[in-house]
């Protein structure tokens, strides 16, 4: 699959609400997975499992209310995309809105790599 192909898929999946079959169809086992500068607890994550726990992690602390996705920009092997997010941390109460560039490196047809970059809350 071209980049392009890849970006278009992503973005649709997750327009419909739908994080989880990008990681089944269009992901590399290998997974790198990385939030702002990769420092901190599950910050920085390798592979399926990796991206599970992570997963678990969010669903465990996040109620999401609404979510925006923008249509990606594709460079060569590079996509990004805008997420916008409604949510509430569930240990605190806190509702917030975080707005996140998602940027994306594809290599021999499988995203082999995601980081996220956005201001930290509170």
């Amino acid at each position: 699959m071209e980049t392009k192909e890849i970006a278009s898929k992503l973005v649709a999946w997750c327009k419909k609400g739908d994080f989880e079959s990008p990681y089944q169809e269009l992901y590399s086992p290998k997974i790198v997975s990385i939030e702002n500068d990769g420092k901190g607890e599950g910050a920085y994550v390798e592979g399926f499992e990796g991206i599970q726990k992570k997963g678990e992690w969010w669903q465990e602390n996040f109620e999401v209310h609404n979510t925006s996705v923008s249509e990606p920009i594709v460079a060569d092997n590079w996509f990004s995309v805008k997420f916008e997010m409604d949510t509430t941390h569930k240990p605190s109460g806190q509702r917030s809105t975080t707005s996140e560039i998602a940027v994306y490196e594809v290599k021999e047809g499988k995203i082999v790599k995601e980081q996220f970059f956005y201001d930290e809350q509170g």
